[in-house]
């Protein structure tokens, strides 16, 4: 059972808003704006960034949007003029099986190391699990050079649940791919634990 999903998702420093047609240009330019950008560095630097032109990305996009894709929200900062600094995602490994996965990119590198990521990341957890009932899990993969992306997973209580050695190749050195999780009874222990303090 999917339940149908809120608009915006609010947080303390963020709040995450559901993408809309009128976001798409902005969002084109927070990822293709920059031939070279910053956060590429650090989002699976071993995969070339693939830019489309515009015109086609907002297309495909439009015409995702109004087939109901609910799976993008753009990460806002709460403040009194909100700025769009990142996007979070999911999308299915495998859906017969229920096997989600997730994704979270923070364009704007001067928002790093703020926390920012790390709420993101936390409401977007809770969003999956209350929005779709029939998850067991929800797991995002991230690489050993993306310190941060570990850090975080191991402060929200995801588990490191599979660690491939020497798999990732970037700058002539090679990295670990690494498999971050957490299940829905480990979720609920979380948000029990959190409301009983």
């Amino acid at each position: 059972m999917t339940i149908s999903t809120p608009t915006t998702i609010q947080g303390t420093k963020i709040q995450l808003k559901k993408l809309t047609i009128s976001d798409l240009s902005l969002l084109y330019h927070l990822m293709y704006g920059d031939p070279n950008p910053e956060y590429k560095k650090w989002d699976a630097p071993y995969f070339p960034l693939e830019i489309i032109d515009e015109e086609t990305y907002i297309s495909k996009m439009t015409q995702q949007l109004n087939e109901g894709q609910d799976s993008i929200y753009l990460i806002q900062t709460n403040t009194e003029e909100p700025q769009t600094i990142g996007s979070v995602t999911y999308y299915w490994e495998h859906e017969p099986s229920n096997w989600l996965e997730m994704g979270i990119i923070i364009y704007l590198p001067e928002y790093w190391n703020g926390g920012y990521g790390t709420e993101a990341i936390k409401l977007w957890t809770d969003h999956l699990f209350l929005r779709k009932a029939q998850i067991p899990r929800v797991g995002y993969t991230t690489w050993s050079g993306n310190h941060r992306m570990v850090k975080v997973g191991t402060k929200l209580n995801f588990t490191q649940e599979a660690r491939i050695r020497n798999v990732r190749t970037y700058q002539g050195k090679l990295y670990d791919s690494i498999r971050m999780g957490m299940l829905r009874e480990e979720w609920e222990q979380t948000k029990s634990t959190s409301t009983s303090k």
